[in-house]
Parts: C-alpha cells; sequence; structure tokens
C-alpha cells in the first residue's frame, strides 16, 4: 500500500489491515457463523479477563467477527470500606470508579500477539478515555497513532448509566458537555464507529413522563449527523426497565431521516429480558425489527466469560425472538449490519491513517 514513512512497525501494521478488510469478509463466509459480536468485553471492571486467544477458543465458530473492548473503568478496592473482599464489579462495592487509559494498550497489544487470520476476526475499540476531559479526543488520536491498523471505533462507553455516573470520580458525565462533542467531531473525521451507553431513563422515575434522557439523546444524535452511532440496549439496563411505550419511541426515532446514522445494539442477557418475557413484548420487538432490520445489531455483552456456556447466555436468551424473525431481518441484524458497519469503518478509519502516516517526516 505505502512504505513505511515513521518509526519501526508503523507500515507493517496498516498493511496487514489492509489485507483484513477482505479476509475477514473470506472467514465468515467460508465458516458461517450463527453471528458477528458487536458488544464484548474483554476484561471486568478491575481489568482481570481472558486473552483473545482464550476468547476464540470459548467462541469457536459460532460468533464471527467481534467488536472488542475492555471495560474503561477500574473499581477502587478501598481497604476501608471493604477490608480483604476484593471487588471486582461496581455493585460490588460502594467506593469509587475512575478512568483505566491502559485498558486500549490490552487491548490494541493483545489483538496485535495473533496471527493475521485470527485478527480478522476481530474490531478493536477504544474505550479508555474521559468523556468530561477537553482532552479526551487527543487520548483517541494518540492511540490511534501509536497502535496504527488496530481500532475500527471507540466504545462502549458510558454517560448516564444506573449506578455507575455517581461513582465515577471527578466531574459528573453529560450529555451537554463539550468534550463529548470534541470525541463525536473527532470520530467523524476519522471514520469511527461510536458504541455508546446511555440509559434513556433514571432508575426511578418520579412520574409518569417522558424519559428523563430521552430529549438529550436526541439532541446528542441530532448534533452528530456524520457518525455511525451504535445505542447500547438501546437505553435499557439492569435497573432500567421499558416503559409502556419503549418500543413506540424507538420506532419513531428510527422512522425519523435526522437519525439515520443511529443503530441500536440487542446485547446483555440483563435486557434480553424484557424483551422475551411475554408474547405482547416478543410481538411489539418483532414488528419493530421486521419495520427497521437495518438498524440493529446482535451483542452478547460478555464481560470476560469464564467459559462457553456463560458466553453464548444472551444469545440463547433471545432465542425466542429470532424464532420470531423473518430469515433476511434475523440475517441483517446478526450478520448483515454488522459487516455493513465495521467494514466502511474500517475503510475510512485506515484511509485516515495512511494520510496522518504520509504527513509525518522521513
Amino acid at each position: 500500500m505505502f512504505a513505511r514513512t515513521a518509526g519501526p512497525g508503523i507500515g507493517a501494521p496498516l498493511l496487514v489491515a489492509a489485507w483484513l478488510v477482505t479476509a475477514s469478509a473470506g472467514w465468515a463466509e467460508s465458516n458461517e457463523p450463527k453471528f458477528h459480536d458487536v458488544h464484548f468485553h474483554l476484561t471486568n471492571y478491575v481489568q482481570r479477563g481472558i486473552t483473545l486467544s482464550e476468547f476464540l477458543e470459548i467462541a469457536t465458530n459460532d460468533a464471527g467477527r467481534t467488536a472488542v473492548f475492555g471495560i474503561p473503568l477500574q473499581q477502587k478496592w478501598d481497604y476501608f470500606e471493604s477490608g480483604d473482599r476484593a471487588p471486582d464489579y461496581y455493585l460490588h462495592s460502594d467506593s469509587a470508579l475512575y478512568y483505566y487509559s491502559f485498558v486500549d494498550a490490552i487491548i490494541a497489544e493483545e489483538y496485535q500477539q495473533l496471527p493475521p487470520e485470527d485478527q480478522a476476526r476481530f474490531d478493536p475499540m477504544i474505550t479508555g478515555f474521559n468523556p468530561t476531559d477537553m482532552y479526551a479526543a487527543d487520548h483517541i488520536r494518540r492511540v490511534l497513532e501509536h497502535y496504527p491498523g488496530v481500532f475500527s471505533g471507540i466504545g462502549e462507553f458510558s454517560i448516564h448509566k444506573e449506578f455507575v455516573t455517581s461513582k465515577i470520580l471527578g466531574h459528573t458525565a453529560s450529555l451537554r458537555n463539550p468534550a463529548l462533542d470534541r470525541v463525536l467531531d473527532f470520530a467523524a473525521e476519522v471514520g469511527l464507529v461510536v458504541i455508546f451507553h446511555n440509559d434513556i431513563d433514571v432508575v426511578l422515575p418520579t412520574e409518569a413522563h417522558e424519559p428523563v434522557h430521552l430529549e438529550p439523546v436526541r439532541e446528542f444524535f441530532r448534533a452528530h449527523p456524520d457518525v455511525t452511532i451504535i445505542w447500547a440496549h438501546t437505553g435499557l439496563g439492569r435497573f432500567v426497565a421499558p416503559a409502556a411505550d419503549h418500543v413506540e419511541l424507538l420506532d419513531a426515532l428510527l422512522s425519523d431521516e435526522t437519525f439515520s446514522h443511529v443503530h441500536c445494539d440487542l446485547s446483555w442477557d440483563e435486557v434480553a429480558k424484557y424483551i422475551v418475557r411475554d408474547e405482547a413484548s416478543l410481538e411489539a420487538w418483532t414488528a419493530l425489527l421486521e419495520r427497521h432490520p437495518d438498524r440493529f445489531l446482535f451483542g452478547t455483552d460478555s464481560v470476560a466469560p469464564g467459559g462457553r456456556d456463560s458466553y453464548l447466555k444472551t444469545w440463547h436468551d433471545y432465542a425466542p425472538l429470532w424464532d420470531r424473525l423473518g430469515e433476511s431481518t434475523l440475517q441483517a441484524i446478526t450478520i448483515g449490519n454488522y459487516e455493513r458497519v465495521f467494514d466502511e469503518a474500517n475503510r475510512k478509519v485506515r484511509a485516515w491513517e495512511e494520510r496522518m502516516l504520509k504527513r509525518r517526516p522521513e
């Protein structure tokens, strides 16, 4: 593609990355995976987990390509709060969380250790930035420059999330923070996919109303029309259940051309329980997906799984929904939309990296 113009190891990853754009599609076609996974955490809230090689042993050929990332937050082990009990999840302690930027290096170096044929199965994402920091976009740029040929997007990162947001040290994240706008503007410049977590509502709404965060989310989407955004879990969570009109709100958003750049992921077993809980819910979600088959992507939201059963749990939990979908809709949600979104992102990001490389002095 081009000669190496920077320090050692810069040109070669981009040459490999160019090959991966076509190799990943070839791998999927020859192995016929059940799904591509748009939402997978290799590490947990204390940066422990499995290797990418171990993940491939767990996933076998059921998962084709995977958008892989760590957890951008570290749970503090405060001895004065929990003593010898070492918490490894945000609900296991009252002590704080803090942003952990080294997670991006962990993911990149795991990826770089794989042979090219295995790299073709991953689309790594950058998560180790603080969305309240005006320098957050600089962190993302620095990661891309340090690990060219590796990353496809940013996320999953969170703004409003259940009990997480209030535990993070420092300024509270907000959809109206200009630091977040800088991140999205940079994503638009490079072509990075954005996987974004923002609850649609607070945990305990006090009265009937439009979900608290819905209009700020729509404002955020409107402000960044040139970015491919994937809204994680359609705004739902462990403690944020869908309102009675949640499907109608999603239908209105996805029917509006203003939001044509917005997608949603169907991920997390804690969200699947809402969708498959009864006949009425299944019927409503099936109709929604059939109306917007090009706007949803499946993801497990598995976190450092210990084995095959735990990794595939979310896939199986959604089975009642899969059984109702038409063949073309199911293929789009589980395979086709992922390939369309990430193939385009990889093309744009590699082109941006090449342009940046050419600007560097010999």
